[in-house]
C-alpha cells in the first residue's frame, strides 16, 4: 500500500506510520505497542489488469529503478521506523517469486537492512508460488523456499501442512525453523504475550469506550480536513459564505454515501456524516443524486438542471467508490465513470451562481474538461475521506477550515493511460519505443494536475533566506578525480562524512486567512545516469496567521540527498549545477571538488 508516487514521501509516511503504531507510552525502546508491518515488498504494482493477475505476474524492474524507486520506503521502514515485520508480496521479481528470493528477503531485508522482527508471507503467498507460478514441483518445495530464503511466518496453513514433510525429504533443516520461531517469538515477547494478565499492563484496561471519544471523532474530521485538496478555485467561489446561500443544490451519487467514504480495510465508524448531512448543518439544501451509483450508466440530468438552476450555488460529489477501483480491480478508464461528466457539464451549464465538483476517490480522475470549463468554479478532491468526510468537506466549502493538502500522485489524462501498460515497470521514460515513463520524477508529457498540487484561501510569499552557491567536496589527495575529469563521485567514504548544509526560507502570509502552508523541496540534478529530472529532498508544514511570517529550514546531506543511483544500482554524487525548488524559487548550487 502507498500514499503517493514519490519515494521520499512513501518513506516519510511509513517511517511516521510504523513509529506511531509500535512506539509505547512507558518510554521502553524494546517493547511494541503493536508489532507494524511494512507491505508488499516489493515492486508489487498491478493487482488485475486486463486480466494480467497479480498471482501470476511477472514485474520486470532494473536494478535502477529497484534501488531508487521500489525499495527505499521498505528501507526507510527497517531502518529509521525499525518496524517489527515485513510482508513479501505475491508477484515475481525479474523471474523469481519474492517470497522465495534469498536476496531480497535474507540477503537484504535480514542482511543489509539487518531487520528487528519477521518477514512473513502474504496470504497464502506459498501455496501462491506452487498453484499459480508452477515454481516448484511440490508443495513440500514450496514451503522450503520460503523457509530458506528468509521468511519467518506464514500467512495461511501452507507451512503448518507442508514443513513437516519437507524436513523429511531434507529439503530443509531444523535449524531455519528454529530461526523463524526465535523471530516469531522474539516479537511476542516484546509484545508483552508472557508478561502476565495483560489487564495489569499499560494497555490492558482498553476497550470499546476508548474508541468513539469526542477527541477521536475530531481527529477523524481533522484528518479529512487536512486531505483535502483545493484544485482549482475561481475568484468569488469558494469559501461560500453561509449567510448568502438561501439554497445550495447538492448532486451526485458520493454526495449521501457512507461506507463509500471509508474505503477498505476499514474499521467501524462511530458513525458517519455524508456531504450532504455536513453541508445541510450549515444551509438549506436540495439533493438529487443524479445517478442511481457512481457507474452512472443514465444520469437523470433534467432533474438535476432543475434544482441547480435555481440554487444559488452547486456542490456536485462524483467519482468513484470500489465497484470502479478496490484491491482486484485496475482501472483501465480513469475519467469520471459513465455519464457523470455529462452531467457535471449540463448541470453546470444552468447553474447561475458557483459550482464546486467534488472528487472522492481512491485514484487520479481525468477531469480535464472541468479544469477547462469556467462554469465550473472550484474544484476539490477528498479522496475516501473516512466517517467524518461530509463534515469535513463542509468545513473547507464554508471557510471554517483552509485547505492545505497537496496530491501524493500525479493525475494523468485518459490518452496516458490508453498507451501505458500496466505492466512496464520502467519508471524512466523511453524514447525509441515512445514510452513516456512514470511519475513527475520521470515523465514529461502532459498531466491534468502535478504531484505536490493544491490551492489555499489564502496567498504565501516566499523569500531564500540562506543557502549556499557552492560546494566542495574534500576527495582525497590520491582520487582519480583529480587526475581526469569526473561526473560522479561515490557517495560513500571519506568525501561524504558530514558534508551538509542549511537552506532557510522566509514565508510570509500575505492572504487574509489563516491557514497552512506546504514547503517542497525538490532537485534538479545534472543530466547523468539517467536521473530524476526532478525528486523530492523534504517538505515541511507550517501554519501562518494573515501577514505572519515563518523560517523554514530544511538540512541537505550532500551525499544522502544529492545523490542519485546509476544504473547498477550504486549511489553517486553528481558533480557540476544542480537546482534546488524550494517552495515557487529556484537556485542553482554547484557541487565541485
Amino acid at each position: 500500500e502507498t500514499p503517493g508516487e514519490d519515494p521520499t514521501l512513501t518513506s516519510k509516511y511509513g517511517v511516521a506510520y510504523v513509529k506511531g503504531l509500535q512506539q509505547t507510552d512507558d518510554g521502553s525502546t524494546n517493547k511494541l505497542k503493536v508489532a507494524a508491518c511494512c507491505k508488499h515488498y516489493t515492486a508489487y504494482d498491478v493487482d488485475n489488469w486486463k486480466g494480467i493477475e497479480r498471482y501470476s505476474f511477472n514485474a520486470v524492474v532494473t536494478q535502477q529503478d529497484l534501488d531508487d524507486t521500489f525499495q527505499p520506503p521498505f528501507k526507510s521502514c527497517v531502518l529509521e521506523g525499525d518496524v517489527a515485520s515485513v510482508m513479501c508480496s505475491y508477484n515475481q521479481v525479474n523471474g523469481k517469486p519474492t517470497c522465495g528470493d534469498p536476496n531480497l528477503l535474507a540477503g537484504i531485508i535480514r542482511g543489509e537492512w539487518k531487520l528487528n522482527g519477521y518477514i512473513v508471507t502474504d496470504c497464502d503467498s506459498l501455496q501462491v508460488i506452487f498453484k499459480s507460478q508452477n515454481y516448484t514441483k511440490t508443495p513440500e518445495e514450496a514451503a522450503a523456499l520460503g523457509l530458506n530464503s528468509g521468511v519467518d511466518l506464514n500467512c495461511g496453513s501452507w507451512l503448518s501442512t507442508y514443513t513437516q514433510g519437507a524436513v523429511n525429504q531434507k529439503l530443509v533443516n531444523e535449524s531455519v525453523i528454529d530461526r523463524a520461531i526465535s523471530n516469531n517469538f522474539a516479537t511476542l515477547m516484546r509484545l508483552g504475550f508472557f508478561d502476565g494478565n495483560p489487564k495489569n499492563r499499560i494497555y490492558g484496561n482498553l476497550g470499546p469506550k476508548d474508541v468513539c471519544t469526542t477527541e477521536n471523532q475530531e481527529l477523524a474530521r481533522e484528518a479529512a480536513r487536512q486531505g483535502i485538496v483545493l484544485l482549482k478555485n475561481t475568484a468569488g467561489s469558494l469559501p461560500l459564505t453561509p449567510t448568502a446561500i438561501k439554497s445550495l443544490a447538492v448532486i451526485g451519487p458520493n454526495a449521501n454515501v457512507t461506507k463509500t467514504m471509508i474505503g477498505n480495510y476499514e474499521g467501524i465508524p462511530c458513525k458517519y456524516i455524508t456531504p450532504l448531512q455536513g453541508l445541510t448543518a450549515s444551509v438549506a439544501t436540495i439533493y438529487r443524486p443524479g445517478c442511481a451509483d457512481v457507474s452512472c450508466n443514465t444520469a437523470q440530468i433534467d432533474d438535476a438542471k432543475q434544482v441547480a438552476s435555481t440554487a444559488d450555488a452547486v456542490v456536485l460529489v462524483m467519482g468513484s467508490d470500489q465497484s470502479i477501483e478496490k484491491e482486484s480491480l485496475d482501472r483501465t478508464n480513469i475519467t469520471l465513470p459513465g455519464q457523470q461528466s455529462v452531467l457535471v457539464a449540463e448541470v453546470a451549464k444552468v447553474a447561475k451562481g458557483p459550482v464546486i465538483l467534488v472528487i472522492m476517490s481512491g485514484g487520479g480522475m481525468d477531469v480535464q474538461f472541468a479544469v477547462d470549463n469556467p462554469k465550473i468554479t472550484s474544484i476539490l478532491w477528498v479522496g475516501f475521506p473516512g466517517e467524518a468526510g461530509g463534515a469535513a468537506l463542509a468545513d473547507v466549502i464554508f471557510g471554517y477550515y483552509n485547505p492545505s493538502g497537496r496530491l501524493p500522485m500525479t493525475w494523468y489524462p485518459q490518452s496516458y493511460a490508453d498507451v501505458v501498460p500496466m505492466t512496464n515497470m520502467n519508471m524512466r521514460p523511453n524514447p525509441a519505443t515512445n514510452y513516456p515513463g512514470r511519475t513527475y520524477r520521470f515523465y514529461t508529457g502532459p498531466t491534468v494536475f502535478t504531484f505536490g498540487h493544491g490551492l489555499s484561501y489564502s496567498q504565501f510569499k516566499h523569500h531564500l533566506d540562506k543557502a549556499p552557491q557552492f560546494v566542495s567536496l574534500p576527495l582525497g589527495e590520491k582520487h582519480t578525480c583529480h587526475l581526469s575529469k569526473c561526473k560522479t563521485v561515490d557517495a560513500v567514504g571519506q568525501s561524504c562524512s558530514n558534508m551538509g548544509f542549511d537552506i532557510h526560507l522566509r514565508v510570509k502570509n500575505v492572504g487574509k486567512i489563516s491557514g497552512s502552508h506546504t514547503i517542497f523541496l525538490f532537485t534538479s540534478p545534472p543530466s547523468v545516469h539517467n536521473a530524476p529530472k526532478k525528486h523530492l529532498l523534504g517538505f515541511e508544514k507550517v501554519h501562518l496567521t494573515p501577514q505572519g511570517e515563518g523560517v523554514v529550514k530544511f538540512n541537505v546531506d550532500v551525499c544522502k540527498h544529492l545523490s542519485v543511483h546509476d544504473e547498477l544500482g550504486n549511489r553517486k554524487v553528481a558533480l557540476g549545477p544542480h537546482v534546488l525548488h524550494i517552495g515557487d524559487l529556484k537556485h542553482s548550487l554547484t557541487l565541485r571538488i
